[in-house]
Parts: structure tokens; C-alpha cells; sequence
């Protein structure tokens, strides 16, 4: 798997989140370089777990969408006349 790439904003954000949770949870005062070597940690550690969940539940939505398409064609499907024997 390759490393998450996230963009400049959104990493600020999350490093503002932790520093907020750090103190909030744990009166700990997190700093900037702090902040960012956790979430690096984190996302290093975390992102194929969370990867792999958000896989498979996409797999799950694909096979309910795959099996409602395929009862939606079912459904489509024209009566056939019965074979008359002579």
C-alpha cells in the first residue's frame, strides 16, 4: 500500500485535533512538530486497517447494489408462451 498523502490543510487539521484531544483527554500541551510526528505514527500504523474496512465495505455495497440490479433485470424479463405439443 502506498503512504497517505494528505493534503497540506487537511493535515493541520488533524494535528490541531489531536493536539485538542491530547489536551482535553490527557492535559498534555502537544506542539506543532509534536502533533505531526504522532499523526505520521498514526497514519503509518492505522491507514491499512481502516483501508482494508473501508474496502470491504465498499465490497459490501457493491454485491447489495450487484444483487438489486440483478432483481431489477428479473424483473425486465418478458413472459415466455408455453411450448404447445402436438
Amino acid at each position: 500500500m502506498l503512504p497517505l498523502k494528505l493534503p497540506k490543510e487537511q493535515k493541520l487539521q488533524m494535528i490541531s485535533s489531536l493536539q485538542d484531544y491530547m489536551d482535553n483527554e490527557f492535559s498534555i500541551q502537544m506542539g506543532q512538530l509534536a502533533g505531526e510526528t504522532f499523526l505520521d505514527f498514526i497514519t503509518k500504523e492505522l491507514s491499512p486497517y481502516i483501508y482494508n474496512q473501508a474496502l470491504s465495505d465498499a465490497r459490501k455495497l457493491v454485491e447489495q447494489k450487484m444483487t438489486s440490479i440483478d432483481e431489477e433485470l428479473y424483473a425486465l424479463e418478458q413472459p415466455l408462451p408455453l411450448a404447445r405439443r402436438s
